[in-house]
Order: structure tokens, then sequence, then C-alpha cells
């Protein structure tokens, strides 16, 4: 096992003893790189990072526990007086939905609507179709680095559902679960609803802080987590984070609910592989969605759970609403399988990485010093921070009026905000409309700064 300082050999030494072409250690090193696993200076040589201590890079850990708590506040109310429609120009989480293949996916529901079998308009599988569990499990583990087969696969109304899910299987009324401060609304709602207590931990550069986690120790059922593309700051887990947090579910029977939404899309490096996948104690429950990388209203999500909960998570998948519709899981399965999903994905890739240079160019040229931006390195949209002086809420009020949608950063507060600043998707908009939209947003920054 390779030690926190320990040097590495170069890429071409590396190449040279696996008989390999240099490009693909070249690419492994600077993935490495930007996961935080290794560090490295020009002269000096590529060292594994210190950051990362010695008993967290261990599969088996115990450590006793710590103390102390934090007080959980109400959630501020609603900021958005109106609303520009649900098509309007930085709304988050909206996918290209201009650019989606709709004659080839009509074809394919189509083509199992005209000669659906009779036993397939019957109740179904409460987990979900069993070829689309598969072609999931498959993609999963090639592009997410899960570790999981098709019967750990269960399908669901989308991310929500498998939230509600999670808390359905795994909590008890006022458990106490950690969520990510600032964090995504949708998740405080459906883990508040369980009844679950959210108990809020503050996010930096790094990621969640899990030495606030660790310290609650076991008085913490779960923690709710947004790894690969932090919502909405954006950012990723570091390497010493995501093993900490394994090391406090390990150690205190903590449940992770890992939530994977828009993993799929990065720009500044190789999408980065699932928390799950470093999972050595079967405590990471991942969810994802194909909201994000096909389309919204689609409504197919699904959650990965360890083998020895299937079946109760099955169950109380079937309490829910019994079983998912299979008309559409047909016709995924189809479009997953004969490569239809894959091809999406890679000129998708591209078309948000246009989109997004176009946002961060506009903002900088037609909004200027009043948008500070955070963090652009992936996913459908990107944050940027106001000064402490204005109210992000009223930007998002005055921009909704004048047909722009944002989302005020102090909502994703469960308690007080400690940063204003605003949340802005570019995945829907094209790039003309992203530089209409800047101009908009520009006016409003000078009519309030």
């Amino acid at each position: 096992m390779l030690r926190p300082g320990q040097r590495l050999p170069s890429t071409r030494a590396l190449a040279t003893e696996l008989k390999i072409s240099r490009l693909p250690a070249v690419i492994a090193y600077e993935q490495l790189l930007h996961e935080g696993y290794i560090d490295g200076k020009v002269g000096v040589g590529t060292y594994v990072n210190v950051s990362i201590p010695d008993e967290l890079a261990k599969p088996i850990l115990v450590r006793g526990p710590a103390n102390p708590s934090r007080p959980v506040v109400a959630p501020p109310q609603s900021s958005v007086a109106s609303d520009p429609g649900p098509l309007g120009p930085f709304r988050v989480s909206l996918p290209a939905l201009d650019l989606f293949p709709g004659k080839l996916w009509s074809r394919l529901v189509y083509r199992h609507a005209k000669r659906l079998p009779i036993d397939l308009m019957a109740y179904g599988d409460p987990a979900g179709y069993l070829p689309l569990r598969e072609a999931i499990a498959q993609y999963l583990r090639a592009a997410r680095a899960v570790r999981c087969e098709a019967s750990q696969v269960l399908i669901t109304a989308g991310s929500q559902m498998a939230l509600q899910l999670c808390a359905m299987a795994l909590l008890k009324q006022g458990d106490a679960v950690c969520v990510e401060e600032p964090g995504y609304p949708g998740a405080r709602d459906a883990l508040r609803i369980a009844g679950a207590n959210l108990v809020p931990i503050s996010v930096d550069d790094e990621g969640i802080d899990v030495g606030a986690i660790a310290a609650l120790g076991g008085r913490v059922r779960a923690a709710y987590v947004t790894p690969s593309h932090q919502y909405p700051l954006g950012l990723s887990m570091t390497a010493s984070r995501r093993f900490g947090l394994l090391d406090w579910a390990q150690r205190n029977r903590g449940w992770i609910l890992e939530d994977d939404y828009d993993s799929e899309f990065r720009y500044a490096s190789r999408p980065i592989g699932s928390l799950q996948g470093l999972d050595t104690a079967s405590r990471v429950i991942y969810i994802g969605s194909f909201s994000k990388v096909l389309f919204p209203s689609l409504r197919v999500g699904y959650v990965v759970v360890p083998a020895d909960l299937s079946s109760a998570f099955a169950q109380m998948r079937e309490a829910l609403d019994i079983f998912s519709p299979v008309l559409y899981q047909l016709a995924l399965t189809d479009f997953i399988q004969e490569g239809h999903f894959a091809r999406h994905l890679r000129r998708m890739r591209a078309v948000y990485l246009s989109r997004r240079n176009s946002l961060v160019e506009c903002l900088r040229e037609r909004v200027g010093a009043p948008l500070e931006l955070y963090n652009a390195d992936a996913g459908l949209h990107l944050s940027a921070f106001l000064p402490e002086a204005v109210d992000d809420r009223e930007v998002v009020r005055m921009a909704a009026q004048r047909g722009v949608a944002a989302t005020a950063l102090s909502t994703c507060y469960v308690g007080r905000a400690s940063r204003s600043g605003l949340v802005l998707g570019f995945g829907g908009a094209n790039e003309r409309q992203i530089a209409r939209a800047a101009r908009t947003l520009g006016g409003v920054l000078r009519d309030l700064v």
C-alpha cells in the first residue's frame, strides 16, 4: 500500500514498467491529482498527498466517538414572488431539452406501446424492470466506479422518491441526519417530511466538514452528501474527506446517502468516481437519476443499496406506489443497450462545456464586479457570490419579473445564510439566450448595487 508522503515513479518510468503507452499514465496521474490523492511540483516529483492520514487509508478502522452537538434552525421561507416559467434562462437543473433526440425516443416508446406483452401490462416488480436494472448496474460499474449488481438497484420516480425511500427504510422519527450547509433544499424537504432531525454541517473548499460529523459520533444516524458535485457550490469532496466520512460511518454504523445527481458532466477533469466505490463496509446508499442527463418529466431514478438491504428496500418501494410505470422503463432499457445513451452523453458534454464557457464569459463582460464566480468545474450550474449588502432574494425576484430564472444561494441554508449569492443554471439555455439573460441580470444588479 502506498503511504502518505511516499514518492511515486514518473509517468514515463511507470509506463515503461507496465509496458504501456505513457498517455494512460499521464491521464491517471492528472485524475489522482485533481481528486486530491497525490501532489506534485515541477523538479521535485509526485507524492501521495500527506493530507490523507494513514489510518483513513485503511479499509477497517476502529476509533472512539467524540461528543458535541449543534442546534437545528428552522428553514427560511420561499423567496420568489414571480416565476419566469419552467424554461426561463438560468433555471437550475434543467438540461438541454432542445437537443434531446425526441424522434428516436418516440420510436422506442412506440415500439413497446404497440406490442406491450400481457405480462408487462400486469403488476410489475417493485424493484423495477430487471433488464433496465441490469443496464443501469453495468453503466454505473463502468462510468461511476459503483460496486453493484442488478439485484441491488431499485427503480424510483426520480431521486426525490429515492430519498424518501431511504428515509423510510433507514430512519426512525427524530433520528439526526447531517446535511450540507449550504445544500440541496429538495433533500432537506424529503428528510424532514420523514421525521428526520436535520443537523446542518458547513461546507468548505474540501467538502462537508467531516470533523464536525465525527464529533457527533453515534448520535447521528445518517449523512446526506453530494461528493462529486456539491450542491449548490459545485466543488468536489477531497480524498481525505471521503475517507474520513467512510470512517465515521463504519465506526458508528451510520449511513451515507450519496446523491450523484449530475456527475456525468465535468469540465476540469475526467468524471470523479463515486464515494460508494470506496466503501468497504456497505454503509453508502447511492442515489441517481435520469432527470439531468435526459429530461426531468421522464421521472426515472434509481437507488443502489447494500445487498442485505435489497429485500427491505423493495418492500418499502412497494408500499410507496407498488411499482414504477413499465413503458418508459422498456424504452429506456433500449435507449441504453443500443448505445443511444452513451452517444447522447458524449454530445451533451461538448454542448454543456460551450454553454458553461459562454455563461462565464458573459457574466464577466456584462455583470462584472458584483458577482464573484465560485465554481464552474462541473454539472449544469455555477455558483456566484454577491456583495454582503445585496439581498440575493431580491435579485432573484427582480430577475424573475424580467423573465430570468435563478436561485438565491440563501435558500440553500437550513440556518441563517452566511453568504449572499446566486445559483445559475446553464444547461437549458443556448449561448444566445445566455448572453441575453446575463445582460438582464447585469441590469438588475446595477439597479441594486
